[in-house]
């Protein structure tokens, strides 16, 4: 039974609440939320990825709240019914930079009354965001929970040396890949580009097919998904990933995706997305559109906010860590080191790095009672 804001259209478990919370450093913020606020009960934040919504945590919400503790899940900036942002491609880009984030996280925590909380928690993109918490502020994220994407640490700066070419000079992996033999293109600058949200957006196909296509071809549900270490970042190697990560050159997402759309018979038999499920993503999509969560990826790519983040070069995340993801996510490899340099360089107290079978890119939908059962764990240790 839905909880009677009617957010979820009945889809939402008994006893997640949706509310609005004013005033979050700009923004109007949507969270769900599980387990009230009381005396001696600790909360964790949980922060979603691309393209999610708060509603992502649905399944692994009131396990956390069970074991005692208030679970904030929130619409990040760009995102569902936060409203405050700025949705055009030619806006405010420096709002959705990685301390920006950090600093909506931090301003919910303070906004619910809390000097701390237990654990900021995040998946995909959420994850640089939580790791930024629990770099900048341990004080206040007392521990952190990193999902398919790995932290590598802060962006260096040159030691001993002259700082030498600026962070703008473009990769030559761009042109390297544009120059294999069938030419390729990485999906992180292609979401940057001004005509990525329209492609989502309007696609042949629709908009709710597109997310089904994209969101099976991410996941476990899809047998080509056989994720391994690549060895360098040089084209050859970028390669071997597949077409959602390193796409032709010539296509869009929509159409990458397209060809691996499930079978209706599959789409039916999907016991972790339901098309009642996935008609809350699509809904809010066709509203929102993509630009909101694209901004995040232009603030990496265009890399005018690597100087900020330079400032912490060398800092590691000092608070208990721990990394979860599904055995059949090629997120944790898409960037070459980055899984390694979070265990060895970037956490100073890693507790863990765990790989759950059946599970892809969307693990706490995925495989929910065994993230929850980690989390739980991780949080009581």
């Amino acid at each position: 039974m839905a909880h009677s804001t009617g957010y979820g259209f009945g889809t939402l478990p008994s006893g997640i609440r949706s509310r609005q919370i004013p005033g979050i450093n700009g923004l109007d913020m949507h969270v769900l939320e599980a387990g009230g606020k009381a005396p001696g009960r600790p909360c964790v934040l949980l922060l979603h990825g691309f393209p999610e919504l708060a509603y992502s945590w649905r399944k692994v919400m009131l396990p956390l709240a069970e074991a005692g503790f208030h679970v904030i899940a929130p619409d990040q900036r760009g995102y569902g019914r936060t409203t405050g942002w700025d949705s055009r491609y030619d806006g405010d880009l420096a709002s959705f930079r990685l301390l920006n984030l950090a600093r909506d996280a931090l301003g919910l925590v303070y906004a619910l009354g809390y000097r701390d909380v237990a654990a900021v928690i995040g998946h995909d993109f959420g994850s640089p965001v939580a790791a930024w918490c629990a770099l900048t502020r341990p004080d206040v994220f007392r521990s952190v929970a990193l999902m398919s994407s790995p932290f590598g640490g802060p962006p260096v700066l040159p030691f001993d040396q002259p700082a030498g070419v600026p962070p703008s000079v473009a990769d030559p992996i761009h042109a390297d890949l544009a120059a294999l033999e069938v030419p390729r293109k990485h999906y992180q600058w292609y979401y940057s580009a001004r005509e990525a949200d329209g492609h989502m957006r309007e696609c042949p196909q629709g908009l709710h097919a597109f997310l089904r296509a994209y969101y099976h071809v991410k996941s476990a549900d899809w047998a080509h998904n056989k994720p391994h270490l690549l060895e360098s970042w040089t084209a050859v190697e970028l390669a071997k990933l597949p077409r959602y990560y390193v796409m032709d050159f010539a296509s869009d997402m929509a159409a990458t995706v397209a060809p691996d759309m499930p079978a209706p018979d599959a789409v039916a038999a999907c016991t972790w997305l339901s098309e009642e499920e996935l008609r809350i993503y699509s809904t809010e999509f066709a509203r929102t559109g993509f630009q909101g969560g694209l901004q995040w990826y232009r603030c990496r790519t265009e890399g005018r906010f690597t100087a900020e983040l330079q400032l912490f070069a060398d800092r590691k995340i000092e608070v208990p860590a721990c990394f979860i993801a599904g055995k059949s996510d090629w997120g944790p490899y898409q960037k070459p080191g980055d899984l390694q340099k979070m265990q060895d360089l970037a956490c100073a107290q890693m507790r863990g790095c765990h790989f759950i079978e059946g599970a892809g890119h969307w693990v706490q939908q995925e495989q929910p009672d065994q993230v929850a059962a980690l989390l739980v764990k991780f949080l009581s240790a």
